[in-house]
């Protein structure tokens, strides 16, 4: 712990007229150079501490400034660190960095603050990770489940896990190295499998948990397609409920794509107004259709909008296919216009009177959540989740190899890279040595 770095400066809020602006300064010498321009000499403090005191260059006062010192370990960084509240001006800012830096310290790179508590084993790799998420969140929902990260609840959920594997590996280990110690438990095949399987159980779980939680934490696009005129625009003035897409009597109206957000059970959905789907002979308009099979390509749900009045759908065999492989909705517009009660295969609404209750009830159907998955830690990035299912494959692998019959150091193999995988998702140094997990639990050296 406490690896050796040079000392770093940046500003940790925005370069902007505010009443404080904070300094960070952290590193092996960030008492000392500290101290070179303050009223106090910091050098001797061993405890956490908030001191107030004059910033100087030479004689000239900079600023008065409210200092709160760290010291290491016990800091965000793992090393010596002070935050220096300013008073908020990029001036004043800016000049107490250039005289930290004059005096020894280095420009801060993107995220190396985080990046040292990492490395100084202050965090692990899911809580750094939670750090950027919860500034990037936008919605209190989002923000809530990386703060379940941050504080590494969602780190604990693989504590079983690495158990688990750890507990089968250290008793084939011992087995095939050490077999005159019969007290420790023989393993075999099916010992093997049944473990195996309930591990992949508690894999599904996690996978399906990260699934649900990048949803509300990303949030969703969501293309609307369809033929020309069949009222996509209105939708999209319906759903968000203010008059954003042009809307006009001419089919063909929308060239390009029209962007808009809403808010769903917390999650941010990005709709996706697109161009209408026909044979054009016009080059703007193929280019605008052309985008509309992009926008499907890469959405997450796709409203697939039909005029009830006439019912025709969307001749073409290459979209036809593509929305084979996406969650899609059927929406008939313009009920409205309907002379009779009609039994329609999918949602009816009227985008004109916003009459589209169903189909936001459809949408929250997709999505799949429940109350649960707001608060509950996750692995919910596309890193964490590879990680997940590449886990579930090599102990899928040592299933089947138990299954087979195989020899116990061939199985193993597989539980290895299992076990290495857990190591790879948390970030944590060095290799996975399993040796330590085996001497933990068996008297080997007796």
């Amino acid at each position: 712990m406490n690896q050796i770095f040079d000392t770093i400066v940046a500003l940790a809020t925005p370069p902007t007229k505010s009443a404080l602006a904070i300094i960070r300064l952290s590193g092996p010498q960030a008492f000392a150079i500290f101290s070179t321009i303050f009223s106090k000499d910091l050098t001797k403090e061993t405890e956490r501490g908030v001191h107030l005191g004059n910033i100087m260059d030479g004689d000239e006062l900079i600023d008065q400034a409210i200092v709160i010192l760290y010291v290491r370990p016990k800091s965000f960084t793992g090393e010596d660190l002070l935050e220096i509240m300013i008073h908020g001006s990029p001036l004043i800012a800016q000049q107490v960095i250039e005289i930290l830096l004059a005096k020894g310290a280095r420009s801060a790179s993107a995220g190396e603050f985080s990046s040292r508590a990492y490395l100084n084993q202050k965090i692990d790799l899911i809580q750094a990770e939670a750090i950027q998420d919860v500034i990037a969140a936008t919605t209190t929902d989002a923000k809530r489940l990386s703060l379940l990260s941050l504080t590494g609840k969602t780190s604990d959920m693989l504590a079983p896990l690495r158990t688990k594997i750890a507990d089968l590996l250290s008793l084939i280990e011992v087995n095939i190295d050490y077999p005159e110690y019969e007290d420790t438990g023989v393993a075999n095949t099916k010992q093997v499998f049944d473990a195996c399987q309930d591990m992949l159980v508690m894999l599904e779980t996690l996978i399906q948990n990260g699934e649900k939680g990048r949803i509300i934490k990303e949030g969703i696009k969501l293309a609307i397609i369809g033929k020309p005129n069949v009222g996509k625009s209105s939708l999209l003035n319906a759903l968000i409920n203010e008059e954003k897409a042009i809307v006009t009597d001419i089919a063909g109206t929308t060239r390009d794509i029209v962007e808009a957000e809403l808010n769903i059970q917390g999650v941010l959905i990005k709709i996706l107004d697109t161009a209408g789907i026909r044979q054009s002979d016009q080059l703007v308009e193929q280019i605008g259709i052309q985008k509309s099979f992009a926008s499907v390509q890469a959405a997450d749900i796709v409203l697939y909008v039909i005029d009830a009045t006439t019912q025709e759908k969307i001749e073409d065999d290459v979209l036809n296919k593509l929305l084979t492989t996406k969650k899609v909705i059927q929406v008939y517009n313009k009920k409205d216009l309907l002379t009779n009660q009609q039994n329609l295969p999918g949602i009816t609404i009227s985008a004109k009177q916003k009459d589209i209750t169903a189909l936001l009830n459809a949408i929250t159907k997709q999505l799949g959540l429940e109350e649960a998955n707001y608060f509950t830690p996750s692995f919910n990035n596309m890193r964490q989740l590879g990680a997940l299912k590449n886990i579930k494959n090599h102990l899928r692998k040592a299933q089947e190899d138990a299954k087979a019959g195989l020899t116990m150091d061939l199985i193993s193999s597989s539980l290895q890279l299992a076990y290495e995988e857990v190591i790879v998702l948390l970030g944590l140094q060095g290799k996975a040595d399993i040796s330590a997990e085996i001497f933990s639990r068996f008297c080997v050296g007796k």
